[in-house]
């Protein structure tokens, strides 16, 4: 059962609401007296963190977690409860802002009509910040201060003395502070928050008019400028005063320092923006507070600074309460995916043009064209060339090309993959041993199968990724994953020369003999050339013959091969981590970390080339024709094979279909997970459309067929990640999310498509160089899988284990069986994946899919949460769904047109005089009842 203040705060945060709440920069100023002289000086500011103006006014602190008490938070809820709010009012300057506050003030009697001079005077006092200057300008100040001692004073009573009871000089004096400073513009500081910024000011004084606090909170209709009022120049949305009489300074300082924390809180900043009157902030207050955490003063020394976390916990599960989320995300149908995607379609483009791109290109291209050739090989070895090298090559640039142009998730890279491989050649034998065309039958499967994925997208089947939660997915990633590693490693096998001996250099010569000098062209050369010099390769070359048997000698390719596949590897993933490095700018240490692989690559490109040793360099086909002389680039359905054989198909099929499905939507869901943080939605059905189609094209075009590729749609994402520019101060930069578009998967594959012209460049890349690159991308997508995390538990000792949260709430015996669980099914899927067997590979993720089912009847629900995720029931979810929808229409249609009319229970009323309360506290102030939801 939630509480009152928790229904309010569902209902306020649960609109849909497109634009995102801007972040805050908050801003404390304390009233400062110099005699009968008043001013404004900047004490503390907030982007994330804390920092104080430390004493002596010369530095910032360094930032620091804000520590509150827990009496200054219920007195901020009583000034909220019994001081002025106004809400979206219509302010253009700070004048008539202070104004308006006024005379609510007197309006709703909180102040006397004798005061409001007193006050506006007060309010319209000039700002002073607190700007870092450089060392010789401080050196100045300090020689000008000492040359004179009065210009300052001097300058303070000029500005700021002039009669109260003059409103129009009080107005005229406040235009020094209503044009931002020279230093503001130059404020270093501005670097640090981001571009669509707002401020919220919070003013703190003691003034000797006033008996009672006064207190208002202001949010403006616009964010506006109000000139020197904040330190750097970000538009003023919130405005937070609290004026009181002498005596309480300490307080009204807690007070200013608990509305300034919260206001840069994530779910409350929220509620600050969409709330409707009073009652919503107090809600957003009490939510604080029953999330905040408490330190016995016994056991803790409030002067201590909390260093900033090097992670910030998320407020996700803080939102998960309020916010009604449309839990039909992933299977809203094809007219949704595009609905979906047609708002983005400028910017799929636009957000491409990013030098991070470049080397993202970069380093898919070079994965894909090892993939192509790796995989068309294979395909002309097991279809006697009708599939080869150039069709791998035209197919992977046609159907790259179209899915990232028109696909519902342009970031997943498309591929042939290993089931593929196997069917291609079973079928290929089955043609070979009946007398059956391979070429048509294969161009009727794909039709077949083709029509087979335009159903399940009709009937909106992708619903069923609803079931793959991270049991299935990490067991298949992870899979994947091994994959690539091993296959790299395999592939790296050069044989060693085992049978030389060293003798055959340190003892024996290799002699070039000249050749007989019968001819007149040999006859010259014998005069020109010191055979006894020449190397055995240049010897060869001009006619000549090795005597010795030091000749015996050859270079020996495992160790260079070694040397450039690891030294591939181990380069990309230093450089990868530069970014956290202490040495350089922060933006040469990002563009290192960007193009490390490039890099990576073009360093072992370049040894291979100095030491000048006959390694395996990739070979790509050179002419535009097909793999095999007597099959054209177009395949005819008809002709070749009995009419019985265009109907069968349908059965094999069937088998494609599931393997295209299964393989395709897992590695969306990887792609699509809350962990990449993507903003432009999902496409399951649009995604699965255009497999379908291009299925059925090039089958047409006997090119193989395609799907998307976990382990390289993972690389695309990670070098395209994005990060902070402008972090907090003390802030570590925080990972914003990765750049959505569809310039680079386009740039990929056309550049594929044209490799075949670039085939004097590309065959200078050793094929070792290129494993190197496949070995990172199957290390790097394992990073983040919790199930290879909780493998590693294994060999931890308890009290060096990491702090996961599911170690917190699962008892650790029941952590090692659930991951017993998952190698054992990845080690059955690893067995059948390395057998003809791996042709029924995707019902095997099928069956994972019945195992996590099962797992149901082994573990808790409790367990399963923390774990993995629960399973959803679809009877039950549609009553929730119906509930839900049904309480919501009651909400609105009971929704208040006034405060006064208000449905929801009212806070509890505190009195005022709350705030002048000694330290302990009062017992009328009622703290919330509810517990922590």
């Amino acid at each position: 059962t939630l509480s009152p203040a928790a229904e309010r705060l569902r209902y306020i945060l649960g609109e849909d609401d497109d634009m995102p709440t801007p972040t805050l920069f908050t801003e404390m100023d304390t009233l400062q007296h110099d005699g009968d002289e008043m001013e404004w000086k900047e004490s503390a500011r907030w982007v994330k963190f804390e920092e104080k103006v430390e004493e002596g006014g010369e530095r910032w602190s360094k930032p620091h977690v804000s520590t509150l008490t827990l009496h200054s938070l219920f007195e901020l809820r009583t000034c909220i409860q019994t001081g002025s709010v106004l809400l979206d009012l219509e302010g253009y300057s700070l004048p008539q802002i202070v104004d308006d506050i006024v005379d609510r003030q007197v309006a709703d009697g909180l102040i006397g009509p004798e005061l409001r001079e007193k006050v506006s005077f007060v309010l319209l006092r000039k700002h002073r910040h607190q700007h870092k200057k450089p060392i010789h300008l401080s050196l100045a100040d300090m020689g000008k201060s000492n040359n004179s001692p009065t210009s300052e004073k001097w300058c303070v009573s000029t500005c700021f003395s002039y009669d109260v009871s003059d409103p129009a000089q009080s107005r005229s004096m406040n235009d020094i502070s209503d044009k931002p400073s020279t230093d503001q513009m130059k404020n270093k500081f501005m670097k640090k928050i981001p571009r669509d910024a707002e401020a919220s000011n919070v003013l703190i004084g003691e003034v000797d008019f006033l008996d009672k606090p006064f207190v208002a909170f202001v949010r403006l209709a616009q964010a506006t400028t109000l000139g020197g009022l904040t330190e750097v120049p970000v538009p003023t949305r919130f405005l937070f005063v609290l004026l009181g009489p002498h005596g309480k300074g300490k307080s009204y300082n807690e007070i200013g320092r608990a509305i300034a924390t919260l206001m840069v809180d994530d779910l409350f900043s929220d509620v600050a923006y969409k709330a409707r009157d009073r009652d919503d902030l107090i809600a957003g207050i009490d939510e604080f507070l029953d999330e905040v955490i408490v330190l016995p003063p016994g056991e803790w020394d409030p002067k201590i600074r909390i260093e900033p976390p090097k992670k910030v916990p998320s407020a996700d599960m803080r939102y998960k309460l309020y916010v009604f989320k449309d839990e039909e995300m992933f299977c809203g149908g094809l007219w949704l995916d595009i609905k979906r995607k047609v708002p983005w379609i400028l910017s799929d483009f636009s957000q491409g043009f990013h030098i991070q791109s470049i080397s993202a290109v970069l380093f898919i291209y070079l994965g894909c064209i090892t993939n192509a050739i790796t995989f068309g090989g294979l395909l002309g070895d097991a279809t006697d060339n009708y599939q080869g090298v150039m069709e791998s090559f035209l197919g992977t640039a046609l159907a790259g090309t179209v899915f990232c142009l028109l696909g519902g998730q342009p970031l997943i890279i498309l591929s042939s993959t290993g089931p593929i491989l196997i069917f291609e050649k079973l079928l290929y034998e089955f043609c070979k041993s009946n007398t059956i065309d391979y070429m048509e039958l294969r161009l009727w499967i794909g039709l077949h199968s083709c029509l087979q994925c335009l159903i399940l997208v009709a009937t909106d089947a992708s619903y069923i990724i609803k079931y793959i939660t991270r049991f299935t997915e990490e067991g298949f990633s992870s899979l994947i994953s091994f994959i690539f590693i091993s296959d790299a490693i395999k592939k790296m096998y050069y044989p060693i020369n085992r049978v030389f001996k060293p003798d055959y250099v340190t003892t024996y010569r290799c002699e070039c003999i000249a050749p007989d000098q019968g001819e007149p062209l040999l006859s010259l050369l014998f005069f020109c050339l010191d055979w006894s010099q020449l190397s055995k390769k240049e010897c060869v070359k001009y006619g000549g013959a090795l005597l010795g048997n030091a000749c015996k000698y050859v270079p020996d390719l495992a160790l260079i091969s070694f040397i450039l596949f690891f030294g591939t590897y181990s380069m990309t993933v230093s450089l990868k981590k530069f970014k956290t490095s202490r040495y350089f700018p922060t933006k040469l240490r990002k563009l290192i970390s960007d193009f490390s692989i490039f890099m990576s690559i073009m360093t072992f490109v370049g040894l291979d080339m100095l030491v000048g040793l006959d390694t395996p360099k990739l070979i790509v086909p050179t002419e535009f024709q097909p793999t095999r002389p007597d099959r054209g680039w177009v395949v005819m359905p008809f002709g070749k094979n009995p009419w019985w054989v265009y109907v069968a198909s349908a059965v094999p099929a069937l088998l494609v279909t599931i393997l295209i499905f299964m393989d395709q939507q897992i590695s969306a869901v990887i792609v699509n997970r809350k962990e990449n943080k993507l903003k432009k939605g999902c496409g399951y059905h649009l995604d699965l459309f255009w497999v379908g189609i291009l299925m059925a094209v090039c089958s047409f075009l006997g090119l193989p067929w395609y799907v998307a590729a976990t382990v390289i749609s993972i690389a695309h994402i990670d070098s395209l990640k994005m990060e902070s520019e402008s972090s907090a101060p003390g802030e570590q930069p925080q990972f914003l999310g990765v750049r959505e578009q569809r310039l680079t998967g386009i740039l990929v594959f056309v550049l594929t498509g044209v490799s075949i012209f670039l085939a004097p460049v590309l065959q200078y890349i050793p094929m070792p160089v290129l494993y190197g690159v496949f070995l990172y991308m199957g290390v790097a997508s394992l990073a983040g899988i919790q199930f290879w995390e909780r493998i590693k538990l294994y060999l931890m000792p308890a009290k060096h284990q990491p702090d996961f949260s599911f170690l917190r709430h699962v008892p650790l015996r029941r952590v090692h069986l659930f991951t017993l669980v998952q190698i054992i099914c990845l080690a059955v899927l690893w067995t059948l994946k390395s057998t003809v067997a791996a042709i029924i590979f995707p019902v095997m993720i099928l069956g994972l899919m019945v195992v996590r089912k099962m797992m149901d009847l082994m573990f808790s629900q409790h367990d399963l949460a923390w774990l993995d995720d629960i399973l959803p029931e679809k009877e039950k979810k549609k009553e929730k769904d119906g509930k839900k929808k049904k309480d919501h229409k009651r909400t609105k249609a009971a929704e208040p047109e006034s405060d006064e009319e208000s449905p929801l229970p009212p806070p509890v009323k505190i009195p005022m005089d709350t705030i002048d309360l000694p330290s302990a506290p009062d017992p009328s102030v009622t703290p919330p009842t509810q517990p922590p939801v």
